[in-house]
């Protein structure tokens, strides 16, 4: 129910939807915002409480929710803060031109988080039923055997990039086969959706990339299904269109590689420097799926939600939101909101009711699959590199800071090459997977037809605890 209280005194910005802020508006992009986005966070929240004007690119007004209670209002009250992009008053008016920056991410589309009610339900449905039928323990198989296969690439040389050549990869690589794809393509993907999320000027081509990949994809499941995600997509009750089917292969692709990427780069990070971390690790009050939730409350894959956008007039966190007015979920600043964790040097990590995964029916729906691959690979590489340690001063990582995310640029680690003895791959293809280098996003090119999956390796039977050996150095 949407409420209608006396309106408070509005901020010039919103209040009369002008394109442009007053002065001392603060902008989430540019210097400020990407040099310490949670330091802006902070500042906001003293200046306005746990609702604030912010101005997003172009400098188009919107409201950043900073509280964990306000996010979940938000996120989980539809009625009055829906999802569907079309409500936006500002391109409404003409204001969010093609070449936007946010035009890739606010034009609608017929996918699930684009829509409310009914249709919501319906498309969501399909992805979650989908999703179900997914073999957790083959999952986790597939995870083993390719960070494995990662892990040999670079055991040899006692010195590592954890983010490029390993926590970029591994999701990508699971995600081809869980989708139904040969493994061959997941190296192009990775680049591909980076170059998309980062919104360079070739995310263009890159986004024709994925979907001509996803379009080929769903032509050789549609009447010969196989036992993965697309096919069950394409044979759900819901009976998604085609157009709507590799929309919502995207979605899941994408998501799931962002977000398990910069999970697994973020909890290698800080198991490789935060002692207090490390002293619960080794003192066994702390799981590794203990320590993932830790990471998802102090460092969640993404900062922000883009976004909703008011039904109605009506009130939130002591501000006046219009009908039109666009909101984005604050996850990264509703997780260390003072009034449920006053104290951020208590741990947190048995509760799972950070907001990493956003709330309510929008709620990302293959959180669980990338716990999986997280947790898996994370584990799979402490195993085989057991003395592994940062290479250079913490001060000296370099993060990269967007709209909905940050991310670490690089994690250089040494280790002791004879610890990283090349695993057996049963099956697999071994070091071909993967390019020797970088290479540069190609144009949509003739997909060659599936091959045969190869069977996943068990997973290796360990001789004594990665904790163990990697406190005891």
């Amino acid at each position: 129910m949407s409420t209608t209280p006396t309106p408070p005194p509005q901020c010039p910005a919103h209040g009369t939807g002008s394109a442009s802020g007053p002065s001392g508006q603060r902008q989430l992009y540019g210097p400020e915002a990407e040099a310490d986005p949670m330091g802006l966070y902070e500042k906001l929240r003293a200046e306005h409480g746990t609702v604030a004007p912010v101005l997003v690119h172009g400098d188009l007004p919107a409201w950043l929710v900073l509280g964990h209670r306000e996010n979940l209002d938000v996120a989980r009250t539809p009625s009055r803060f829906s999802r569907d992009p079309r409500r936006w008053r500002d391109m409404q008016e003409g204001k969010v031109p093609a070449d936007h920056p946010l035009t890739p991410m606010t034009a609608w589309q017929p996918v699930c988080h684009f829509v409310d009610g009914e249709e919501h339900r319906r498309l969501r449905g399909a992805v979650t039923d989908s999703l179900a039928r997914c073999d957790r323990r083959g999952i986790r198989r597939y995870v083993t055997r390719f960070a494995n296969q990662l892990i040999d690439r670079f055991a040899a040389a006692g010195q590592a990039d954890l983010v490029t050549e390993f926590a970029e990869h591994l999701p990508m690589l699971v995600m081809t086969q869980v989708l139904g794809m040969p493994e061959s393509y997941g190296p192009k993907l990775v680049d591909a959706a980076r170059d998309m999320i980062k919104g360079t000027e070739t995310a263009v081509a890159s986004n024709d990339y994925v979907t001509t990949v996803l379009q080929q994809l769903v032509e050789r499941r549609t009447g010969n299904p196989g036992h993965d995600f697309a096919s069950w997509l394409i044979d759900h009750p819901a009976r998604l269109t085609a157009d709507e089917t590799v929309e919502h292969l995207r979605l899941v692709l994408i998501a799931a590689f962002e977000s398990t990427a910069n999970l697994i780069t973020n909890t290698l990070k800080v198991v490789l420097t935060d002692h207090r971390f490390r002293a619960h690790l080794s003192g066994g009050h702390m799981t590794l799926p203990d320590a993932l939730e830790q990471v998802m409350w102090d460092a969640p894959p993404f900062t922000t939600i883009l976004g909703r956008w008011s039904t109605g007039d009506t009130e939130l966190g002591g501000q006046w939101i219009k009908a039109g007015d666009m909101l984005l979920l604050g996850l990264a600043a509703g997780n260390v909101d003072p009034e449920i964790r006053p104290d951020l040097s208590q741990p947190v990590h048995g509760n799972r009711s950070h907001l990493a995964f956003s709330g309510g029916p929008h709620e990302c729906p293959g959180q669980d699959l990338g716990r999986a691959i997280a947790d898996t690979g994370i584990d799979t590489l402490l195993t085989r590199l057991p003395d592994i340690q940062l290479a250079v001063k913490e001060a000296q990582l370099h993060y990269v800071s967007s709209l909905m995310s940050r991310h670490l640029t690089a994690l250089p680690v040494t280790f002791a090459p004879s610890s990283g003895t090349p695993a057996p791959t049963e099956g697999s293809t071994g070091v071909g997977v993967l390019p020797a280098r970088r290479q540069s996003v190609p144009l949509p090119e003739v997909v060659p037809a599936p091959v045969a999956t190869p069977r996943a390796e068990e997973p290796r039977a360990r001789k004594t605890s990665w904790w163990s050996r990697l406190f005891s150095r």
